[in-house]
């Protein structure tokens, strides 16, 4: 009787933990299939020496690479794993709200409601503890304040301002922004690398001197 007790206490343990194995890998499929919509969303920046627009997923994984091989010119040491998550998540959020251009005069380019409500929508799709691990990184990167962000955020304004020096002014041109715009947008780089400001730096000016770049 007693082991017939044990043994029923032990399947239903056993179904119960079965069960929520499977409701979470099903949570979790659910949101991968979700964010393949980052794929279909399309960036004013164009691929380098292309006039293809970039999507987000590409933008992604490039600033990925980029905080991987740039690491070492952190200002201050950093979880690289961290940065690579940060940069690879913080974009998803735009699937409900929406790329916002980083020039736009209209619209603020920063955390809004419409990406909170996204992010605890995407990210809720996952089981309880990822989702919250997913955005507490979505709220640092956002934040800027720890170093992993600030780096993560210097990669997210290069990648951009090298497309458009590969592309004879890329957005620049066809925005018509100015150089006082570029520089005060650019400028948050410096938080994160003053070795990558510099040379940011250097490609703005000579943006400026090779006529792509207009200086009002």
């Amino acid at each position: 009787m007693i082991k017939d007790q044990v043994f029923c206490n032990f399947t239903g343990l056993l179904h119960n933990i079965l069960y929520m194995n499977t409701t979470a890998l099903l949570d979790q499929i659910a949101f991968i299939k979700e964010i393949d919509k980052v794929k279909y969303i399309q960036r004013k920046t164009k691929l380098f020496n292309s006039d293809r627009n970039e999507n987000d997923a590409e933008h992604s994984w490039h600033l990925a690479l980029m905080a991987i091989v740039l690491a070492e010119h952190s200002n201050e040491p950093i979880d690289v794993l961290k940065v690579v998550k940060m940069v690879l998540i913080h974009d998803i959020v735009e699937i409900d709200a929406g790329d916002v251009f980083l020039y736009d005069t209209q619209v603020n380019h920063s955390n809004s409601d419409e990406e909170r409500l996204a992010a605890n929508r995407i990210f809720g799709l996952l089981p309880k503890k990822q989702a919250e691990d997913m955005i507490a990184i979505w709220e640092e990167f956002e934040a800027g304040e720890t170093n992993e962000a600030k780096f993560a955020k210097s990669m997210d304004r290069l990648e951009p301002l090298l497309q458009n020096t590969s592309n004879n002014g890329g957005t620049w041109k066809e925005f018509d922004v100015p150089y006082k715009k570029v520089f005060e947008k650019k400028s948050v780089i410096k938080e994160g690398s003053t070795t990558l400001w510099n040379y940011a730096e250097d490609l703005i000016n000579e943006s400026v001197a090779n006529g792509i770049l207009k200086n009002e």
